[in-house]
């Protein structure tokens, strides 16, 4: 694996939950991004790199935070239906594909406009989890529309495919990507721990 932080790309890091985060890929996807980065300078546009690869700590911790602001905002409701509404879109630690190093999140920002660009469901970097995160959902603006466009077009180019919940998460080498594309297995398995970086 690679760290996203040892390039020269143009690439912007969206804060982690995680200290010290290294915003690992495997090898392949770290030259993927940097071909999407590459294609986004040309528009004055950067890439924001998210989230990639999560040891099941940082996605136990992710899920515990969603947990949390879900019994904030519904404090009527159940802890099962809390967990129902959570795991729509925050994976438990040993079935999010971030373990495997072939996922990528990722939004756009516009250099010209000074800010993240508009996909429909964010505010700058926080995203509002519903159906209208759904990648090809109708009810959302015709520029929300095109920046999704542009932003999944980006990552299809290099083989990517689009979670069909979220339209800002990308698998490659899977199984989300192999079940995607019809192959009998995934490339890439379950990394659990932080693993060595290649230099």
């Amino acid at each position: 694996m690679k760290s996203l932080r040892d390039t020269a790309f143009n690439l912007i890091y969206e804060p982690s939950i995680k200290k010290d985060y290294r915003y690992l890929v495997r090898e392949p996807i770290f030259e993927k991004i940097g071909r999407i980065s590459k294609a986004l300078d040309k528009e004055s546009k950067r890439l924001i790199i998210r989230s990639v690869w999560r040891s099941f700590d940082h996605q136990r911790m992710l899920w515990d935070d969603c947990v949390d602001l879900q019994r904030k905002k519904h404090p009527e409701m159940r802890m099962d239906e809390i967990h129902k509404i959570v795991s729509y879109f925050i994976a438990p630690e040993k079935e999010s594909t971030h373990t495997t190093g072939g996922a990528v999140d990722a939004l756009i920002f516009d250099m010209k406009a000074n800010q993240v660009m508009d996909f429909g469901t964010n505010d700058g970097l926080k995203i509002d989890l519903n159906k209208k995160c759904y990648p090809y959902h109708p009810e959302i603006s015709s520029e929300a529309k095109k920046n999704r466009a542009l932003l999944m077009g980006l990552f299809e180019k290099e083989d990517f495919v689009v979670d069909l919940k979220e339209y800002w998460h990308f698998d490659y080498g899977n199984a989300g990507w192999a079940l995607e594309k019809g192959k009998d297995h995934a490339m890439y398995g379950i990394v659990e721990n932080e693993p060595v970086i290649i230099l």
